[in-house]
């Protein structure tokens, strides 16, 4: 199968005009229709994916009505960017420049990501606030930040369950700086006693979402509220979890992905979101070596089942260039040079048709077990077989795939990245 693959890849691709012309997003038309549009990357630090993404987003926005972006971050930073590209009342004219300010920085502070903010901000101002465009978080690495928010919030608006927060919340209070201490210890004394309280104030607040809905702060203020009270929830679960060196962390970490992004669609009538994340966390795990061997779920995988027939997966990959990634977890970002794709890989298959960018419509095509490349934040070339590849049916995964023969390095503000504990579960298995 794989000796003529490169050629029936080459029969249904789609060449590709230059990103920034209104020609390449047009290639895309063919998912306005979908409810979801799941537009992943090979890696966390190559620009062509980012700006295809953004051309591809921009153009579903404008023409197809798409309400919601949704990236692979963390809610309380999302928010202040989507405060900015909703000029929302409460917030300053000026994106605050320390958003995203924790390792991988480059992965959101970049002039690529900075390029579509500008332009979502822009698009949004000719809109009334009920018919623009949000910018949301999905992830759950947020734990302080988040539980900052929620009593922050509660202060405002309900001192005596603030004080109940602060209360509950005060049990993960020594681990905030570093809450893989926390499940470090709850596994080694088999306890999980923060727990309850988290559940029962995520509980409290939501008993209360009428009351507190009514209150002058308006609906947003509690949905955040909600949000962040539902990080908390979770990543106290995901750090007890990922010591146990299984499939159960990254499966809450993807888990509450989804149901962040399904609570998003209920927003409104009409919801239709485009999410941005690592092509593991969107190309469906049924298809690929996470979920037949390994019993891990994704992103993608619960997006098809919850939402089916309305759901476009779009994968991109590389064949060689650079990459912005790091050596260690941590350690400052460099730029480095993409490892040619190994002959027995799907992406020496798209390097073989010799088209240097292109679309191609999986669903035209049938294909066998074979490696794909995963570059995430932290990238070893010197054992990418066994760092970055895994086996996949590309078809299973994904709908679409977009292909860049040759890539750079995304732009990123900064190499240097801040002191933060070695985040075993935040890299397993790709650092994505």
């Amino acid at each position: 199968m794989s000796a003529g693959l490169p050629e029936l890849i080459k029969s249904a691709a789609q060449k590709l005009s230059p990103i920034e012309s209104e020609e390449f997003g047009a290639k895309f038309d063919v998912f306005g229709k979908s409810r979801l549009v799941l537009i992943g990357d090979g890696s966390h630090g190559t620009s062509e994916f980012y700006r295809a993404r953004a051309a591809i987003t921009k153009r579903l926005i404008e023409e197809h009505g798409f309400t919601h972006v949704a990236i692979e971050s963390d809610w309380p930073d999302a928010r202040t960017i989507d405060h900015y590209v909703r000029q929302h009342p409460r917030r300053s004219e000026d994106v605050p420049i320390r958003v995203f300010d924790h390792f991988p920085r480059w992965m959101w502070r970049n002039t690529e990501v900075q390029e579509f903010v500008d332009w979502l901000r822009e698009h949004n101002a000719r809109l009334p606030m009920s018919q623009r465009t949000s910018f949301n978080g999905l992830d759950l690495y947020s734990m302080g930040a988040s539980i900052r928010a929620v009593v922050e919030y509660l202060d405002r608006v309900d001192p005596a369950l603030a004080k109940a927060a602060r209360k509950r919340y005060g049990c993960l209070e020594p681990w905030l700086d570093d809450p893989h201490e926390y499940g470090r210890k709850s596994f080694y004394e088999g306890s999980a006693k923060c727990e309850p309280g988290v559940i029962k104030m995520l509980q409290e607040l939501l008993a209360k979402r009428i009351q507190l809905a009514e209150h002058p702060e308006n609906g947003e203020s509690f949905l955040d509220a909600e949000m962040n009270a539902r990080v908390v929830r979770d990543s106290e679960k995901y750090y007890r979890a990922m010591f146990y060196g299984d499939k159960t962390s990254w499966n809450i970490r993807d888990t509450h992905m989804f149901n962040t992004l399904s609570r998003l669609l209920k927003l409104k009538p009409g919801s239709k979101a485009v999410v941005w994340a690592h092509n593991s966390h969107l190309g469906d795990a049924r298809g690929s070596s996470m979920g037949t061997k390994r019993g891990e779920l994704n992103l993608g995988q619960l997006c098809r089942e919850n939402f089916p027939n309305e759901v476009s997966v779009i994968g991109c990959g590389t064949h060689t260039g650079t990459v912005a990634a790091a050596d260690e977890w941590g350690e400052p970002m460099r730029i480095m040079d993409v490892v040619p794709s190994r002959p027995d890989s799907y992406e020496r298959m798209m390097h073989d048709t010799g088209i240097p960018s292109f679309m191609v419509d999986l669903h035209r095509l049938k294909t066998e077990p074979m490696l794909q490349r995963f570059i995430g934040v932290i990238y070893r070339p010197d054992t990418e077989r066994w760092s970055h590849y895994i086996k996949t049916v590309l078809t299973e995964q994904y709908d679409a795939f977009v292909w860049f023969d040759r890539t750079n390095a995304v732009h990123a503000f900064e190499t240097a990245q801040p002191k933060e504990a070695l985040s075993k579960g935040e890299t397993y298995p790709f650092g994505v």
